[in-house]
């Protein structure tokens, strides 16, 4: 059981406490069942008052996602990094400025016909990989933003987010370019912008990524 699933159970108890139960001898735990809204406004409400994870003591600021919420693509990165824990949006910082221009030069799509999310919604101290737990506990909420918003192609960017949507450990260099599928969906992981701006002859791989979402986009 996770936290969110931990969260929802203690709900019910104090409202069958309040209700006049003073004793269960036999709790039911459906783990599917987190109860979270069909609503992306909604959604994004709860994950703003989020407190399951240690990252929550950390951060200055939830970033939810942003973007067009009927999106045909979506980008999917690792968790935020200081610019946007100060500022509350996805991928803003120069990592974000490279992502910018991968979408409007290459894709030719607007970032705001997008939709952006990370992994995890909170920053990790240092800019550390998420934990497994950090990672799982989080995982429900975006979930849920990927089935309301059902976009046609989800972007895994960068071996962690490939890895946590997945499940899989291939290395990112050896899956980049692949399609993959996730339920309906079609995923694609490619690298991070961040991993591009140490490594700038990777440049050109994840142009060819790029240009086969776009073709696939396309044909949709």
């Amino acid at each position: 059981m996770n936290n969110l699933q931990r969260l929802q159970l203690l709900k019910n108890l104090y409202y069958l406490k309040w209700i006049g139960y003073d004793f269960l001898d036999n709790i039911k735990i459906e783990k599917n069942r987190l109860n979270l809204p069909n609503n992306l406004e909604e959604l994004r409400k709860i994950v703003m008052s989020c407190h399951l994870c240690r990252l929550s003591k950390t951060r200055k600021n939830v970033v939810f996602g942003e973007g067009n919420p009927n999106a045909d693509l979506m980008f999917v990165g690792e968790g935020p990094g200081a610019t946007e824990d100060e500022t509350g949006r996805p991928f803003v910082g120069r990592a974000g400025q490279l992502l910018t221009k991968m979408i409007e030069n290459v894709l030719e799509i607007k970032r705001e016909d997008v939709y952006i999310a990370n992994i995890v919604k909170c920053r990790p101290p240092n800019n550390r990989v998420p934990t497994e737990e950090e990672a799982q506990t989080c995982k429900p909420f975006l979930l849920k933003q990927i089935e309301i918003i059902s976009p046609k192609i989800i972007v895994a960017l960068g071996a962690t987010s490939y890895r946590y949507l997945t499940g899989d450990n291939t290395p990112i260099s050896r899956i980049r370019g692949e399609t993959v599928k996730f339920g309906k969906i079609v995923l694609i992981p490619t690298y991070h912008p961040s991993f591009l701006l140490r490594n700038p002859s990777k440049k050109k791989e994840v142009y060819l990524d790029l240009l086969k979402i776009k073709r696939l986009l396309c044909e949709e």
